[in-house]
């Protein structure tokens, strides 16, 4: 996999990769990312369609994914913390 281009972003590292005939889109945002992947076809052939396609209504989209996958986190860390303390008390019969 080896990196093709990146798009400008205040908030985002957004980074292109080409692997095997396929484009990946990676947005990055502290502690989390979302990866895209497209395949290479007579339409999707190059950097600049691939950057058509990620267009402002796309990154707002992502931006709004991010927040979830988050909140995604916290639940599964609550779910497992509290199922921890169950299991540190002994139970009295």
């Amino acid at each position: 996999m080896r990196i093709v281009g990146d798009i400008p972003h205040p908030t985002l590292k957004i980074t292109l990769f080409l692997h095997d005939s396929k484009y990946s889109v990676k947005f990055e945002s502290g502690l989390y990312e979302l990866t895209y992947k497209f395949r290479s076809g007579d339409e999707i052939d190059s950097v600049e369609a691939i950057k058509a396609i990620v267009d402002a209504q796309f990154i707002a989209e992502v931006m709004t994914a991010l927040p979830k996958m988050h909140q995604q986190k916290l639940g599964g860390i609550r779910r497992w913390l509290t199922e921890k303390e169950a299991e540190d008390f002994e139970e009295i019969i």
